[in-house]
């Protein structure tokens, strides 16, 4: 048997202390990455713990060795997503394990990256380190995988001072002020646990106080900017609000069925026709000065223009025959949800129907008999559920990704500005409110306000649907237009330009929401509208810069240290 020595004890000793510390970091971070967010446990999110909620995460990064910084970035991603996105189990096991697995390869990058700040810029990599993070958090959004969910400025959705900063910023500017705080705390808090003075005598409360009143002071310039900047926002978020008491306002009534989204077949679409025309007409009767109905994402399911047309099934035609002649006869416009579909050939060389998530709006009289809506087709899909366009590289995972009750459409191209009832309007659907650059292009176009229509209805999770208002606040404050969002079972909900939530309707309930909405005057555009996302742009970029030029610079110094 071999004895061990009490330096090698010890050594042991400090290894399993040092792991144990780096596991309580990892752990801490995962829940205060969850809990500013919307969460199961508090559905508006614990917004003020944003503002500490990095500090594990940047005190890990400099306890881990190289040779472990990528696994503990691959955990935390994982873990993040697994905890804060749980509800996508309930769409399918493969949906959550997609999401948190690529969000454990972004991380896996991120947490190398963000230790490299220390070692290339001993003195200032606290400030390379929040760069980073924030040109994670917008380069994440990035492409075919692009997904907002998470991103820390969101947390402030109900913040109504801070997020008035969307319209010249976006929400990344909103991010960066609010991830500098963990930045130099943590910091801080490394300084003053490396102090020679404190190892040597930790029980010394008064040489610990010593120690944090000196990290402060030697960052009180950086403390003070940050203090001028957060309470300037704050002005700001006063003086910027949009005074619409004054502007048009569209009577509309939203349509909330809250029908089981797993429930197929032609029996199923004639019941949910049903539940959505009874729901409609209790509207109309309850107030006759309704400009305008609103029906969720893919509310109705057999395609309306195909089965018209094609006549392949019956039971399907008969059911949009019977929806059309309602439409026809309907006092108002009814804008809805359906897939879209027309016959070409598709990427894998089949000659089929090609399908759309689409938005349709009907006008009574005049484009319902023969079919020949308006229509919106969906431009940014949800990665894996809606969309894979690798089919042909990755052939297995995309067998897998069918087989898991997904259904794949094709994008659309066009952000298509709807008009009815004397305003014009874009038609985000669903996921496409989380992304900015989808209303900036609509508003672009030409729209006055948004009317999403969603169906969050397979999460059966309200941590999710106010995950989704939350982001969806965002896109009224960028381009200072009100939104409509009819959604299958929540949050069906009213937001004013300023990004409030005006009204909202109870969720996992067949109802109806009417209200007026606010058409602002957008003739002059936003900073935001016109500039897009050039904040987080310039984080990215800022970000890669100063990695790129650490390393040219380490690579020099060594070789002149060699020569």
């Amino acid at each position: 048997m071999k004895i061990q020595t009490k330096e090698q004890i010890s050594k042991k000793g400090l290894c399993i202390k040092e792991t144990l510390t780096n596991v309580f970091l990892l752990v801490l971070g995962i829940i205060l990455f969850t809990l500013p967010q919307p969460n199961f446990l508090f559905l508006n999110g614990v917004s003020f713990l944003a503002y500490f909620s990095l500090i594990p995460v940047f005190l890990l990064v400099r306890n881990l060795s190289w040779k472990t910084v990528w696994i503990y970035g691959f955990f935390y991603g994982f873990g993040c997503y697994c905890l804060y996105a749980y509800w996508l189990a309930s769409f399918h096991p493969m949906g959550i394990t997609v999401i948190a697995s690529m969000y454990g390869f972004y991380l896996m990058i991120a947490f190398p990256c963000l230790k490299a700040a220390f070692s290339l810029f001993p003195k200032s990599g606290w400030i390379i380190q929040w760069i980073i993070w924030c040109a994670y958090e917008y380069i994440k959004t990035c492409g075919f995988a692009g997904f907002h969910y998470g991103v820390t400025g969101y947390s402030q959705w109900e913040n109504s001072l801070l997020i008035q900063n969307a319209d010249w910023g976006g929400v990344w500017g909103i991010s960066a002020l609010i991830v500098f705080p963990s930045a130099i705390i943590a910091q801080m808090i490394y300084e003053v646990l490396k102090s020679k003075k404190n190892i040597e005598d930790k029980k010394n409360l008064v040489s610990i106080f010593k120690d944090i009143k000196e990290s402060v002071i030697s960052h009180r310039i950086s403390c003070f900017v940050w203090l001028v900047l957060f309470v300037a926002s704050l002005v700001y978020g006063i003086f910027s609000k949009i005074d619409y008491s004054n502007a048009l306002t569209v009577k509309i009534a939203l349509i909330q069925p809250n029908n089981d989204p797993w429930r197929g077949g032609i029996e199923a679409y004639a019941a949910n026709y049903e539940q959505l025309v009874k729901l409609s007409d209790e509207a109309l009767k309850a107030d006759p000065d309704i400009d305008l109905v609103v029906w969720p994402e893919t509310a109705f399911v057999p395609r309306i223009e195909y089965h018209y047309k094609y006549r392949q099934k019956r039971e399907s035609f008969e059911l949009v025959e019977k929806l059309l002649n309602y439409l026809d006869n309907a006092p108002v416009p009814f804008l809805i949800g359906n897939d879209h579909a027309v016959l070409g050939y598709s990427r894998t060389g089949r000659y089929e129907a090609i399908d759309y998530n689409s938005a349709l709006l009907f006008m009574p009289k005049e484009n319902c008999i023969p079919p020949n809506p308006q229509k919106y087709m969906k431009m940014h899909l949800v990665p894996f559920t809606e969309y894979f366009p690798y089919e042909k590289i990755f052939p297995k995972l995309y067998e897998r990704l069918l087989n898991g009750d997904t259904h794949m459409w094709e994008p659309g191209t066009v952000p298509v500005v709807f008009e009815a009832a004397g305003f014009k309007f874009g038609t985000p659907i669903c996921f496409e409110d989380t992304f900015g650059y989808i209303g900036r292009k609509f508003v672009k176009n030409g729209a006055e306000s948004f009317i999403n229509i969603s169906n969050d209805a397979w999460s059966k999770s309200l941590a999710c649907q106010y995950q989704h208002l939350s982001m969806a606040v965002f896109r009224c404050v960028e381009n200072r237009v009100s939104a409509a969002r009819a959604t299958a079972s929540g949050q069906t909900s009213f937001v004013d330009p300023n990004g409030k939530v005006i009204a909202m309707a109870e969720p996992f309930q067949k109802t109806y929401l009417i209200e007026d909405l606010p058409i602002h005057n957008v003739e002059k555009q936003t900073i935001y509208t016109c500039c897009g996302d050039f904040v987080g742009v310039c984080f990215a970029l800022l970000g890669i810069g100063f990695l790129v030029f650490g390393i040219i610079r380490s690579i020099k110094t060594n070789k002149r240290g060699e020569v």
